[in-house]
């Protein structure tokens, strides 16, 4: 068994879809990125390269690279999913944490776990996504931006 850990942070702007573990959220700003800045899925996404001891992200996404400029992070994921099995993994268990002052994603959690456990081809159980907001106080509770955090749990398959 291996563990990994991450956490990812994106500017909140207007004028780009809000997008959250592959849910598009109704809301008048998005996140600013390379791709297609979802926040909770670049998490997950370089807590499983860190678990397999890959590095990170960026050693395999480059945000420098224009074959990922505007990509849908799910295919990301996708490609994630490939490297588990590739090197004999598999997905044990993922808990993950969005931090945004608005909007409030209760609504669309189901949907996000959804998402990520038919690409991980896991159980929707094996899947937790928490969500909290800042109080108001520093630049997420300013609503400048939004913050996700992951640990994995991956093992031979």
């Amino acid at each position: 068994m291996r563990i990994g850990q991450s956490q990812d942070i994106h500017r909140l702007v207007e004028g780009r879809d809000l997008i959250i573990g592959g849910v598009k959220i109704p809301f008048e700003k998005g996140l600013l990125g390379h791709s297609d800045a979802d926040v909770l899925t670049h998490a997950i996404i370089e807590a499983l390269i860190g678990a397999m001891g890959l590095k990170d992200i960026g050693t395999h996404f480059p945000d420098k690279d224009p074959r990922y400029a505007g990509i849908s992070s799910m295919k990301l994921l996708k490609e994630t999913k490939k490297m588990l099995d590739e090197n004999g993994y598999k997905t044990v268990n993922i808990d993950s944490l969005i931090i945004i002052e608005k909007p409030k994603m209760a609504p669309y959690i189901d949907e996000m776990r959804s998402n990520i456990a038919g690409i991980l081809e896991t159980d929707i159980a094996d899947i937790n996504i928490k969500a909290t907001c800042a109080e108001g106080m520093g630049f997420v509770g300013r609503g400048e931006g939004a913050v996700a955090q992951a640990v994995v749990l991956i093992d031979d398959k």
